[in-house]
């Protein structure tokens, strides 16, 4: 019995892409506990011989709180709204057999053809027309027009895998739409609803063009806003920049460790016919 050869080139080219991965980020933190006198005169990839809090402590007094909050209710709000109006869009479209329920589901295969950025100057218009300018809802409302299509065509693509007679079952025994959504659509569906939760807020938490445009004021002002604020507050001061980067990371990391498992099954299901 041939024992299987060992794939030296493709164990190579893994730890090359680790190297690529962590040192950013290994980098990113170790300089956060630098202090910012002798930064340049040491090695950046050298643990600190002092490491401090200090960088830490300095974001923290600015705003960052501020800042951490809008940022939580503009993503809250916006993965709240889009997988409550995705998922019942979605079941329409697959247990629908009308030509309207097709026209729709095509309407949002289009949707992810238009690019955010040709939109910009038609919703800033809209949004100052509505007199939501500078507000957090001026930030959610457009995220989550362009959340919904790619989180519909998920969450079609996993319906359509449930089965039918479970359909069937709960209309005999007298279940009308809203109890076959909340009861069997929702449970059969959840890895793909934690994986467009996921994304989308991972989108919004990020996003960087709806707040520069539609938000003016820094009681508005979001994290991607808050580090480019930093980024000139502390242009001399590396170490506190990236105290500011580590600290609007922490919330994507705890997210991703409490949902990696649904966010898994839902990656790499739902796609099999």
């Amino acid at each position: 019995m041939s024992r299987a050869r060992a794939n030296l080139p493709g164990g190579v080219a893994g730890f090359v892409w680790l190297a690529v991965v962590i040192v950013p980020v290994y980098y990113i933190v170790v300089t956060s506990l630098r202090g910012q006198q002798g930064f340049y005169d040491s090695n950046p990839l050298a643990p600190p011989a002092d490491p401090t809090l200090d960088n830490y402590r300095l974001v923290l007094q600015n705003d960052f709180l501020r800042y951490f909050l809008n940022s939580m209710v503009v993503t809250l709000g916006t993965v709240a709204i889009t997988v409550a109006v995705s998922l019942m869009a979605a079941y329409y479209v697959v247990r629908s057999r009308t030509r309207f329920s097709g026209f729709t589901y095509k309407a949002f295969l289009l949707g992810l053809a238009i690019p955010l950025q040709a939109t910009i100057i038609p919703i800033y218009y809209l949004i100052t027309r509505a007199y939501l300018y500078d507000t957090l809802l001026a930030v959610i409302l457009p995220s989550v027009a362009f959340a919904i299509p790619l989180s519909v065509v998920i969450l079609a693509n996993f319906l359509r895998d449930v089965p039918n007679e479970l359909f069937e079952s709960m209309r005999v025994d007298g279940a009308g739409h809203w109890r076959m959504l909340f009861s069997l659509v929702l449970p059969m569906v959840r890895p793909a609803v934690i994986t467009v939760a996921v994304y989308d807020g991972l989108n919004v938490w990020n996003g960087f063009l709806f707040p520069l445009i539609l938000t003016q004021s820094s009681d508005q002002r979001v994290l991607p806003m808050a580090l480019w604020a930093f980024q000139g507050q502390f242009r001399v001061n590396i170490p506190a920049v990236l105290a500011a980067v580590v600290l609007s990371t922490i919330p994507v990391l705890a997210l991703y460790i409490l949902g990696r498992r649904q966010l898994v099954a839902g990656l790499t299901a739902g796609f099999g016919k």
